[in-house]
């Protein structure tokens, strides 16, 4: 059916993604979470920051975290405790930022400015590295990547809510028809629910010619 898999390499890549029930990434006037972060998910994300990952992302994603890691570390911001302690370590973990307006050296620690192709360059990276990579919001970067075919897992949190009205970065729109095979499943706190899946990007619709 036109399938192009994702490609297999030591350094796998993930897609890491938030999201509400109809398909947004954030809304607007909401809390971090959508207010819906409870023990079970927190203490996940606790064991998912202890595998070393790299994290993936643009340049709009890195000016949006680098100013919210610098705030929540000033404390001048209205961030919940786990929220802070969330953006603050997000300076100790390796990051890889694609963009062509930012210069280097990155003022944020532990961050690598990338000039060339970014769909070229991690394509590299996964041949070169060793450890996990993950991506980091960046929905471009993301949509660019699971074309070429470089996404070895697409992983959601679904967090219960619909933001028709307020909701902001719509994560599907550009994106190719995929087939996902599901590799994991989970529920945090009785209601927010993951799904890891394997993509297929498919060239064309399954069972056309």
């Amino acid at each position: 059916m036109g399938a192009t898999p994702a490609e297999t390499s030591p350094a796998t890549l993930m897609v890491d993604l938030i999201i509400s029930l109809d398909g947004y990434a954030s809304a607007e006037g909401w809390p971090g979470w959508w207010g819906l972060e409870g023990p079970e998910y927190l203490a996940w994300l606790d064991e998912e920051a202890a595998k070393n990952y790299t994290f993936l992302l643009g340049a709009n994603t890195y000016r949006l975290m680098y100013g919210m890691s610098a705030q929540a570390a000033a404390d001048r911001t209205g961030f919940s405790a786990e929220e802070g302690a969330s953006l603050t370590g997000l300076a100790a973990v390796p990051k890889i930022v694609f963009s062509s307006t930012l210069q280097a050296p990155l003022d944020w620690p532990n961050s690598t400015l990338v000039t060339g192709d970014a769909v070229e360059a991690v394509r590299e990276l996964k041949r070169t590295a060793t450890g996990p990579l993950s991506t980091l919001g960046s929905l471009k970067l993301t949509r660019s990547l699971l074309a070429a075919g470089l996404v070895d897992r697409f992983r959601l949190v679904v967090f219960p809510v619909i933001t028709g009205a307020t909701g902001r970065e719509r994560i599907y729109d550009g994106y190719p028809d995929v087939m996902l095979e599901m590799a994991q499943s989970r529920t945090f706190d009785g209601r927010l629910q993951l799904l890891e899946y394997v993509p297929t990007v498919l060239t064309r619709p399954p069972g056309s010619r």
